[in-house]
């Protein structure tokens, strides 16, 4: 009955004011922001950025990288990465969402012109989103598969083909004739006639692991090309959909509910992660997989390579997630005078310290799968889809009590794409928020779960039997130069058109005064450092770049010019946007064009009692005024 009662303000007279919270459920009666809602706890936030960070590269591809670019010696230009490109990256996301909490739309208010970035980022964000869910239902399908007493690719069976084998196939042989000629035969005929191979003279070559073939015919049922589509995996389909409906799940109130969630899928990755390096340690040949990732296959003249540093300065940023809107709304959840500083420092050092775990765990493992195989360590390392899918399957299906390490590994492959993609997701929902304030209070959980629904349905034709090349596809276009693009644009529009003097005042706003020397790192990175060396990946990245291809199966014409659509559709809205804001200004082109390189007179603190004396004149946050001439007293000062 207790839920029948009179609200407490009614039972007093009903002179208390109605609080956001009252009558919206993502916002509690703690939080120091009831229009948006704040983190529960710290904890939360932190577990959520982790989560967000630390996703699949970290297991199936920073291993990879460090094998082939040196071993130990890799973690040098990576730790050099991290401090000069990564963490002046995130620690600027992260203050810019909190000091505004807005997302990573609403808050280009900061500058007008760029606003297109914002738009850049989450559009990028949506298609990364939809394939991202398709890998996690790959891995909640292996995750169900693995509950038998024989792993399903633990043998070649009847889904096999003749070219099945852990061992090398003899095709040809030489064998004699009646005559006394000697010629060379197919294999299969010298066995069909009974003949006998004349020693020494078999041709051999590599057959395809089982786990390779069932990931092939099985799992994907992969057509031979983009073109032929084929019909919908139903059993990929139904993944999916589960994989969207944990999604919706966890986020159906928001970040009150994610926030506890990643309780769970962001620390049991390590719980995994330690088991199975405990456990690989055991492994006979495990060592000699360890000194192949980071022992005495060290190589130090590695350094001298331009491709190594490349290698080093890519993995740092596509690993923290920087550029893709994520920080950003994460962060504006934060509290005003949360310590963001020490909040990025914490999580860059947990993600790449995780990798640098990860790889212990991995390479113990394959080094155990090549001493029983007798092949070099070299000969199995795969990385991406090829590690998860088949050489970590492979080497598991070898183990006694294979099952159970299948079970781990695949639930942990779940448990790192959940909380990537809860954060992925609540950067869209995130838009909608600032965008429609009102509705979300209202309707969040169907928005939420109507966003989850659309996403679904866009990503079914990544689960026909074409399904994996138009994963790899979005892959390859989406999660590339659009992200380098907003990052090179969201750095320079920052420190050199707002100013990075005054973006420093801001962060001082919220966590205090620091002195000058304090800054002198982060003023170096900011206005030098890290624009260089995101603009050289990028002309890198240029230079270099290859037409797409899986499994050696070259893409068909319209397949390549569809990838170029989709980048150029997620980058064109910077100019669109940059156009329609001058447009909108008021005055002639360059009093237009000047006040849209200004701040909004709606940017700053959210809340009036954050604003101080810099931001006291400054219009309601709330309200539209992007496209004026800021007229504001305190924030307005050009530098």
């Amino acid at each position: 009955m207790d839920k029948f009662k009179l609200p407490a303000f009614l039972r007093r007279g009903g002179k208390e004011k109605v609080t956001a919270s009252s009558e919206n459920f993502h916002v509690g009666e703690n939080d120091e922001n009831q229009e948006r809602g704040n983190w529960s706890q710290k904890s939360d936030y932190l577990l959520s950025m982790v989560g967000y960070a630390v996703g699949l590269g970290n297991v199936w591809r920073f291993p990879y990288l460090t094998y082939q670019n040196g071993g130990g010696a890799f973690l040098i230009p990576y730790a050099i990465m991290l401090a000069l490109a990564g963490l002046p990256l995130f620690f600027l996301e992260c203050s810019l969402g909190q000091f505004a909490s807005l997302g990573p739309v609403s808050v280009w208010r900061v500058l007008p012109l760029f606003q297109g970035v914002g738009i850049t980022m989450i559009l990028i964000s949506i298609f990364v989103t939809i394939y991202y869910n398709v890998i996690i239902a790959y891995s909640l399908y292996y995750l169900f598969a693995s509950f038998q007493k024989v792993l399903p690719w633990s043998e070649c069976f009847q889904w096999a083909d003749i070219n099945c084998s852990r061992i090398p196939i003899v095709t040809h042989c030489n064998v004699s004739t009646a005559m006394g000629n000697i010629v060379q035969m197919n294999y299969s005929w010298v066995l069909d006639n009974n003949k006998t191979c004349i020693n020494g003279t078999q041709v051999e070559q590599p057959g395809q692991l089982p786990s390779e073939q069932y990931w092939d015919k099985v799992a994907l049922r992969r057509s031979s090309s983009m073109e032929e589509t084929g019909e919908i995996v139903w059993y990929l389909a139904l993944c999916l959909l589960l994989a969207w409906l944990i999604v919706g799940a966890a986020l159906f109130k928001g970040i009150k509910s994610s926030g506890k969630v990643v309780y769970f899928t962001a620390l049991f990755p390590y719980v995994v992660l330690f088991i199975l390096l405990v456990r690989g340690a055991t492994l006979e040949g495990a060592s000699k997989g360890i000194s192949y990732y980071i022992g005495q296959q060290s190589n130090f003249t590695k350094l001298q390579e331009a491709e190594v540093w490349k290698d080093a300065a890519t993995q740092i940023f596509y690993s923290l997630s920087v550029a893709w809107g994520g920080l950003v709304a994460l962060s504006s959840y934060n509290k005003f005078n949360n310590n963001c500083y020490s909040d990025a420092i914490v999580v860059c050092l947990t993600n790449c310290l995780t990798s640098v775990f990860a790889g212990f765990a991995i390479f113990s493992i394959l080094g155990h799968m090549a001493h029983i195989s007798g092949k070099e360590v070299s000969q199995v390392v795969k990385s991406g889809f090829d590690l998860a899918f088949i050489a970590y399957p492979e080497a598991l299906a070898q183990l006694p009590v294979a099952p159970f390490w299948s079970i781990l590994f695949f639930f942990m492959l779940l448990t790192l794409g959940l909380d990537s993609q809860f954060a992925s997701i609540e950067t869209i929902t995130t838009t909608i928020q600032d965008l429609f304030p009102q509705v979300m209070k209202r309707l969040r959980a169907p928005i939420t779960l109507g966003c989850c629904l659309i996403l679904f349905l866009l990503g079914l034709v990544c689960v026909t039997q074409a399904g994996i090349y138009w994963v790899h596809l979005i892959d390859h276009f989406c999660a590339g130069w659009g992200i380098l693009i907003a990052a090179i644009l969201e750095i320079v529009g920052i420190i050199w058109i707002y100013g990075g003097n005054r973006f420093i005042e801001d962060i001082e706003m919220m966590i205090g005064a620091k002195r000058w020397i304090f800054w002198l790192w982060w003023r170096a990175c900011w206005f030098f450092i890290t624009p260089l060396l995101l603009i050289t990946i990028f002309i890198w990245s240029l230079v270099t770049f290859q037409e797409p291809d899986y499994a050696k199966i070259p893409y068909p014409t319209w397949g390549l010019a569809l990838g170029w659509c989709m980048i150029i559709f997620c980058i064109i809205w910077i100019p669109i946007i940059a156009i329609v804001k001058i447009v909108k200004a008021k005055g002639n082109f360059i009093q237009r064009f000047l006040s849209c390189c200004r701040p909004a007179s709606n940017w700053g603190p959210y809340l009036e009692r954050h604003r101080g004396e810099r931001y006291s004149g400054m219009v309601d946050p709330k309200k539209e005024h992007d496209h004026e001439i800021p007229t504001v007293s305190g924030n307005t000062k050009p530098e």
